[in-house]
């Protein structure tokens, strides 16, 4: 029997996760065509590993065996590579990090300047990233740690093999227009009285997303005319003030004075967002661990009680 190269498994893996060749070259920034070849490579350990489906591939019983081989494997080499790292005591190497827009402003970016301060040979790659988005990378190794949300009446779920904590917990406010005319004279507002505005949030699919449409259900009894979705945060800041749009915002994501908006508490419920660090439950590099604490002591520097 061939030997089985880790790098192809690695292939293997991403197909497992992802499903389809065009996926895995997105995710790897190979071609198809590349990513094809090596695949067809691992076929030499004398095992038919794909099938037809369609107009791609799947995987054969065979394939899935070996998959699941493939996650043990590179999950030991990982560990190995951290442990190596940590005996040498050297803090170095590549942390590769993302966040919703919100922590990378607030949490991440200063994070990077700390550790060009106190670790100048850790290269921190920072990507703006939903969560969606960033966990089929952590779970396969091209992220090392992501920062996403969870809202009250929303959990996350949370994957085998993936490690959550809770960085910090802020609340959420009604955003308005400052002529709206719940705007004055500036107490709590009832997201019920909200039912004719136009509102803003995040896409579809997004924590946030699904909460707005959750707290209008049940604060409100009905469904917001939610005509406006962007994951930026300040382009919905934008469509408060520019396009009488009302929103529910956190606090980390609002400005500190603004005469065009009018932020004030929700009336029926104190409603809040938690950020969580999202790692793999692995052994983490010397590189790692200084980041993850640079990350940590700058939420808790923040006073984001509202």
């Amino acid at each position: 029997m061939v030997a089985v190269d880790l790098r192809r498994l690695r292939f293997l893996r991403e197909f497992e996760e992802r499903g389809t060749l065009a996926a895995v070259a997105a995710a790897l920034g190979y071609s198809p065509s590349a990513v094809s070849q090596q695949l067809a490579l691992l076929e030499e350990i004398g095992a038919r590993l794909f099938e037809k489906a369609g107009r791609g591939v799947r995987l054969t019983d065979a394939g899935q065996l070996l998959a699941r081989h493939a996650r043990v494997l590179l999950s030991a080499a990982e560990a190995a590579e951290a442990d190596l790292a940590a005996l040498s005591g050297d803090v170095r190497g590549t942390v590769r990090a993302g966040g919703l827009q919100s922590a990378a402003r607030r949490l991440l970016v200063p994070a990077v300047a700390r550790m060009m301060a106190d670790h100048p040979q850790v290269r921190v790659e920072l990507s703006e990233l939903e969560l969606e988005q960033a966990l089929p990378g952590l779970r396969l190794g091209a992220v090392d740690l992501v920062i996403g949300d969870e809202y009250d009446g929303h959990p996350r779920p949370r994957p085998a093999g993936l490690r959550f904590t809770v960085l910090l917990e802020e609340p959420l406010k009604v955003v308005l227009p400052a002529a709206h005319p719940l705007a004055q004279p500036g107490g709590p507002v009832a997201v019920a009285m909200l039912r004719s505005d136009v509102w803003t949030a995040s896409a579809e699919g997004t924590g946030h997303h699904a909460m707005v449409v959750g707290t209008c259900r049940a604060l409100g009894g009905y469904e917001p005319d939610l005509r406006h979705r962007s994951s930026d945060a300040d382009v919905q800041l934008e469509l408060v003030r520019g396009a009488a749009a009302v929103a529910l915002m956190p606090v980390l994501t609002l400005p500190a004075d603004d005469a065009a908006l009018a932020i004030r508490d929700v009336a029926e419920a104190a409603i809040k967002r938690r950020l969580v660090v999202v790692t793999r439950d692995t052994p983490s590099t010397p590189a790692l661990t200084a980041f993850l604490t640079a990350v940590t002591d700058q939420a808790h520097q923040l006073d984001l009680a509202g």
